[in-house]
């Protein structure tokens, strides 16, 4: 009989469900989006009730079109968008509230307020992460103090928080089980990533009780079962769930990145860039964030994170608001084409800088331009200014660790630019390893269900089973490479502090 792994992707937009087979090939898969909710200018919100419907849906569509029996699945693994805040009344199952989103800026004014008060030094050194309204602990308290009979379910016993993983495998197992992961619960700004704990001091600083937090355990292992009468998925009764992990963090480990100084990103909308540090903990002295990768067994792995705002959307901007290209191949065309930008830097700050910059009124430019400058060299330009973002977001991680990239392995819509890639490799002086299956989160998810289940026997096998698709190596002499990064750091000052100039 085939051994299948589920895999369920609960991404911010669309809830997938993809089936993997030992090989970690994908079998079948479906996807279904959900609605987005913007109540308010920089608000963004989910139905918590339509995540589920449309993960459950997502699920019995996989296996139709797989044509796979439920007893041929072994396993369900979990990955998830992360910091998204759900709050539920135990007792009915109801959410009290929509589920707040992780890019939603509504708490804002709280993590000012908590800079003020001097929490900054506590929060970086405890929980590896900065004051910022991205993270969940702020959204609980918003909830808590502004919806009605919030804080008296807490009193009474009667409330809980989850992340997405926690909300999905509560529903699934019928509210018998309560948990999260290391990678998740290091995500929420409430984590103590040393001690692996929940920090009383933080809960109590932010007037979050404790009872409403889930147990928090390794990303492979054994949580519960679906419970009977799930809907649409009644034949997968008694089937284990046994992995849950952030997506960033899923990638990671879809990627095979095990050993420290191995990293992966992830070029989508934006792009994230995790650097795995083994069982060392590193304090970001450059803007950088850090957290927890995933634990298996007794320990916990670490690694360090940067993010663009900007990467695939700058690609979007040539096409729907510049009208330089037609569809998004059209831009490699063109940046194939000529041999460079012809001295042109372009920097996406549409959104301000990311890390290591963290400049929220920088805006994008275009410097360096001539006569000669065409459109040609403006999608060349976008292609090279993605690769140099995470070119400074390698150079802070390799600051910050101590450790020198082994090699970037790559996924995510635009991996599959040949050009940028290429670019990629050349100025950051690395090997750039794309892999086959780019769908390396459900992937991570997948592998840490069979590991806790032993279709896998451990991380080795694991990395003997992923497969290249190519390998870019750096072709770019060091003198050329200098020249043209200290051209794109020229070019950032430009940008940055853009209201100030």
């Amino acid at each position: 009989m085939n051994k299948y792994i589920l895999s369920l992707d609960q991404g911010t937009t669309s809830s997938r469900t993809i089936v993997f087979n030992r090989q970690g090939e994908i079998v079948s898969k479906a996807q279904l989006e959900y609605p987005q909710i913007y109540p308010k200018a920089g608000w963004v919100e989910h139905d918590p009730e339509e995540i589920l419907k449309s993960q459950l849906r997502s699920i019995a569509e996989a296996l139709i079109n797989g044509q796979i029996e439920a007893k041929e699945i072994a396993a369900i693994g979990i990955t998830n968008q992360r910091e998204t805040t759900v709050l539920w009344d135990k007792r009915t199952g109801k959410p009290v509230y929509n589920a707040i989103v992780w890019q939603c800026r509504r708490t804002a004014a709280m993590c000012e307020q908590l800079k003020k008060d001097g929490l900054g030094d506590y929060i970086k050194e405890h929980t590896g992460l900065i004051i910022d309204a991205y993270f969940s602990a702020t959204k609980i308290k918003w909830i808590l103090d502004n919806v009605e009979g919030a804080k008296q379910l807490a009193q009474d016993g009667n409330l809980l928080f989850g992340t997405i993983d926690t909300w999905l495998i509560w529903n699934l197992t019928n509210g018998a089980v309560h948990v999260t992961d290391y990678s998740n619960a290091s995500r929420t700004m409430l984590f103590d990533v040393d001690r692996l704990c929940w920090d009383e001091y933080l809960c109590e600083k932010l007037g979050i009780p404790m009872n409403i937090l889930p147990r928090v355990a390794s990303s492979s292992e054994v949580y519960g079962t679906v419970a009977p009468s799930i809907p649409g998925i009644e034949a997968l009764t008694g089937i284990p769930i046994c992995a849950a992990i952030g997506d960033q963090q899923a990638a990671l480990f879809g990627q095979a990145c095990f050993k420290p100084g191995q990293a992966k990103n992830t070029y989508g909308t934006g792009c994230f860039l995790l650097m795995n540090t083994g069982k060392k903990r590193v304090s970001s002295k450059n803007n950088l964030v850090t957290g927890i990768a995933w634990g298996i067994g007794n320990e916990v792995e670490y690694c360090i994170e940067g993010s663009a705002f900007n990467a695939g959307s700058v690609i979007q901007w040539l096409r729907d608001e510049l009208g330089i290209i037609k569809t998004a191949p059209d831009c490699d065309r063109y940046a194939e084409s000529v041999e460079n930008a012809n001295g042109i830097y372009l920097v996406p700050a549409f959104t301000g800088l990311g890390a290591p910059y963290w400049d929220m009124y920088a805006r994008a430019c275009i410097v360096g331009m001539t006569r000669g400058t065409n459109k040609k060299h403006i999608c060349r330009a976008v292609l090279e200014s993605i690769a140099y973002q995470m070119t400074d977001l390698l150079e802070a991680m390799k600051a910050d660790s101590g450790i020198d990239l082994s090699e970037l392995r790559v996924d995510g819509g635009a991996s599959v630019s040949n050009i940028m890639m290429q670019f990629q490799s050349d100025i950051t002086n690395t090997l750039v390893n794309r892999p086959k299956c780019v769908e390396t989160t459900a992937l991570g998810a997948a592998y840490l269900a069979g590991l806790a289940i032993g279709l896998w026997s451990d991380k080795s096998e694991i990395e003997n089973i992923r497969e290249v698709s190519k390998i870019f190596t750096p072709k770019m002499s060091a003198e050329d490479r200098n020249v043209l990064y200290n051209g794109w750091k020229r070019a950032v000052e430009r940008a940055k502090d853009w209201e100030e100039h």
